[in-house]
């Protein structure tokens, strides 16, 4: 394929041959070869395939078939009762109705006597967008049964069962989804590979996700990180077993020494770690641990929701990468405006001052908790601007080139140098529909045209 007239690299406009999955022919007036398919890119900045570090993909491909239940969507009780009694008139009779995304700011607290008003007869669960929290109705507590294991069922009154995820898939009998939606959607913005940081993934999500990918239906490579299962696992198709993810809550944190011993069995086996890490006393008890423990080089912190100043030196020292979600500027920070303490917002999602303490840096989506669109997120990082449009740690705004960054470098080394785009590279490309210097003034407007993964077509705007 020869893609004409595209602008590398910001600079003048280039075509450029793919062949054999590679790019094989950069230049000017390259002549087409009889037969070969030419696509006129009209000026569009081609830029390598991007790459989302940080999404979970079976909960993505599930929430593509549930109820919206949050902001920005659904921001009042009266939303929210008119999307649950609509999905509940439309969707079969006999099926569960399962909501996500909920927040406090639409109607509070809610419980089970509070769906029971909404949606009385039909088996209901709402997850909260921590993903750590599911809310049923009555009906669907009876359908459950009532050997609800001790551990989720501190607020079974109300309702509401804590990191019961793998349990509910298991009662419930849910099937892996299909991801032929999340692959064509990420392909869409010009996505060619993912990290799944989901913290349960194990030798069957590894082989569910190399069957999609066979069938087509999941096109992007996919760096798989996930629990101790997944220790000397080997890559199937383009699934990569990565990190050992470690999943930190404040309230319930693990003996020291436990948490040690885990980072240094991951690292015996050959496997870097992963931390999550949304608040500052889950920050310093990790990057604590892993100073202990010992690093390898890879090691990450997930969020790094709120880092001072005092935090930057060790994350720098112990050669970290922290993978940040710029889209929650966005998404949720008129919330944190209103919820988090003022002392901390300075330091929430933090990206120039990693930078400038010389930390590693690169962003994913956290879809389906977030939006899983990478330009809304550079544009957010760029601006750090909410949906009400204040502004949130202005001093911590990035540059275009410097967000465009976030998502262009490899799944093994995310805040290391953008993948080139040059002779004898793989063709992981994505073409933009303007030149890169009207797209950097308003990055959430940008539209992809094209995406290829080894030079195969994922995405053609113009057959959607």
């Amino acid at each position: 394929m020869l893609i004409r007239h595209c602008e590398i690299h910001g600079d003048t406009l280039s075509d450029l041959r793919i062949e054999g999955g590679a790019i094989t022919d950069i230049g000017d007036q390259i002549h087409p070869r009889s037969g070969e398919e030419v696509l006129d890119a009209a000026g569009g900045a081609l830029l390598p395939g991007l790459h989302d570090h940080h999404i979970h993909l079976l909960a993505l491909a599930a929430a593509l078939d549930s109820i919206p239940c949050g902001p920005p969507r659904v921001s009042t009780p009266e939303q929210l009762t008119l999307a649950l009694t609509q999905a509940a008139a439309e969707a079969p009779e006999d099926g569960w109705l399962r909501g996500i995304g909920y927040h406090e700011s639409v109607a509070g607290d809610i419980d089970r006597h509070w769906l029971d008003r909404v949606v009385p007869h039909r088996p209901l669960r709402i997850q909260h967008r921590s993903g750590r929290l599911w809310i049923l109705n009555s009906r669907a507590l009876q359908d459950l049964g009532a050997d609800i294991p001790a551990k989720f069922t501190e607020d079974l009154a109300r309702g509401r069962l804590h990191d019961a995820d793998a349990w509910l898939r298991r009662r419930l009998g849910s099937r892996p989804p299909s991801l032929e939606r999340v692959g064509k959607l990420l392909a869409s913005h010009g996505i060619t590979g993912v990290t799944d940081t989901s913290q349960h993934n194990g030798p069957e999500e590894l082989a569910h996700f190399a069957a999609e990918q066979a069938r087509g239906h999941l096109p992007q490579a996919v760096l798989l990180m996930g629990d101790a299962r997944l220790d000397g696992a080997i890559a199937q198709g383009d699934v990569t077993p990565g990190h050992y993810k470690i999943h930190l809550h404040e309230a319930d944190l693990p003996p020291f020494d436990d948490l040690c011993a885990d980072i240094r069995r991951s690292h015996q086996t050959g496997r870097r770690v992963a931390i999550h890490c949304v608040t500052l006393t889950e920050l310093v008890f990790a990057s604590a641990a892993l100073e202990a423990a010992g690093v390898l080089p890879g090691d990450r912190i997930e969020h790094g929701a709120v880092a001072p100043p005092d935090t930057l030196p060790r994350l720098a020292a112990l050669g970290l990468t922290v993978v940040t979600q710029p889209n929650f500027v966005l998404e949720r920070g008129d919330a944190y405006l209103r919820d988090v303490d003022k002392a901390d917002l300075p330091w929430l999602y933090r990206a120039r001052g990693l930078l400038e303490a010389g930390i590693l840096l690169a962003a994913g989506s956290d879809a389906p908790y977030g939006n899983p669109n990478p330009w809304l997120s550079m544009e957010a990082a760029v601006c750090r601007r909410t949906a009400a449009g204040l502004s949130l740690g202005t001093e911590e705004a990035l540059n275009p080139e410097q967000t465009l960054a976030l998502f262009t470098g490899t799944a093994d080394n995310p805040g290391g140098p953008s993948r080139p785009i040059e002779i004898g590279a793989p063709a992981d490309l994505c073409l933009l529909d303007r030149p890169w210097r009207n797209a950097r003034p308003r990055l959430g407007a940008v539209v992809v045209r094209g995406t290829w993964r080894q030079g195969r077509r994922l995405w053609n705007a113009e057959e959607s």
